[in-house]
């Protein structure tokens, strides 16, 4: 990202957008001492007894808090992984009772993070706005500008003894327009492509970008939205910092007005980010 040729980045990002749904970018901006200490603070309130952990448990029909489906079933497979969800931009809608007092530097890490996230944010939408022919802002704009909401997920997948018996998380679209994630060293995600299940090799302090559905529809389909699904490892427990960039939950996003017409009729209804949202979690068709 570092590469002073503007335009090449955005073709490249364009490109692996509509081929993959998935890349990866270095040089990125946010500094490995940030990275290092964002992912340190998680990794901490992991390791905690678990109840320390169960403090933040969530509440029923509630997405943020702690949570766990180790032993859950889910496709023959074992789920095999905790959890923690909680937002962490804007301030309008974060709530603290939510974020780990323990370690003492997990709020101040989280917020050094977000402060660096922001710049990565609108390059990614500039990229893929202009890749659609639009003007660079209008994108963002369509996903929920600037009341767009950063979720964070902290995924911890503890060493198990039977990897061929468990699943961390099963093959998945995530619902946000754009993930941004950060895993530690231990590999497990996979990317979905031409009917092969690809490993995807994980560069040391690159962000790997996900296009979620949200984007796929706001470009009527010319991007794609990765299906992609994580292994666990029988000696190595495996963590990942997903950063999931939502619109606000009554905010409509359809194919942009601008890329539908008669040759081009809307391929996705146009509905409320958190009916899809409800459509999705409980298997009900979007149409």
């Amino acid at each position: 990202m570092s590469d002073l040729n503007e335009e090449k980045i955005s073709h490249l990002i364009v490109d692996a957008s509509q081929k993959w749904g998935m890349f990866q970018i270095i040089n990125h901006g946010i500094p490995e001492e940030i990275m290092n200490q964002f992912k340190s603070v998680g990794k901490e309130f992991f390791e905690l007894p678990q109840e320390e952990k169960e403090v933040y448990a969530k509440k029923p029909g509630t997405m943020e808090g702690y949570g766990t489906s180790l032993q859950r079933e889910i496709q023959a497979k074992k789920g095999w992984v905790d959890h923690l969800f909680h937002k962490i931009w804007p301030p309008s809608v974060i709530n603290y009772k939510f974020w780990p007092k323990n370690p003492p530097s997990y709020r101040k890490a989280n917020e050094e993070y977000v402060k660096n996230l922001h710049g990565v944010v609108d390059r990614l939408f500039k990229s893929l706005s202009k890749g659609l022919g639009l003007e660079e802002n209008e994108l963002k704009e369509a996903a929920g500008g600037n009341e767009l909401v950063y979720l964070l997920k902290i995924n911890y997948y503890p060493p198990c003894p039977r990897p061929d018996l468990a699943l961390g998380v099963v093959a998945h679209t995530d619902m946000s327009c754009i993930t941004i994630l950060v895993p530690n060293d231990v590999q497990g995600l996979q990317a979905y492509r031409d009917g092969h299940w690809y490993d995807v090799k994980c560069i040391p302090n690159a962000l790997i970008i996900h296009i979620g559905d949200q984007i796929e529809i706001l470009s009527n389909g010319k991007y794609k939205s990765v299906l992609h699904r994580t292994t666990v490892n029988k000696d190595k427990a495996r963590m990942s910092w997903p950063v999931f960039l939502e619109p606000p939950t009554d905010f409509e996003v359809g194919p942009h007005s601008k890329l539908v017409n008669e040759e081009n009729p809307p391929k996705y209804k146009t509905k409320k980010y958190g009916d899809y949202c409800y459509c999705k979690l409980n298997k009900i068709p979007q149409q």
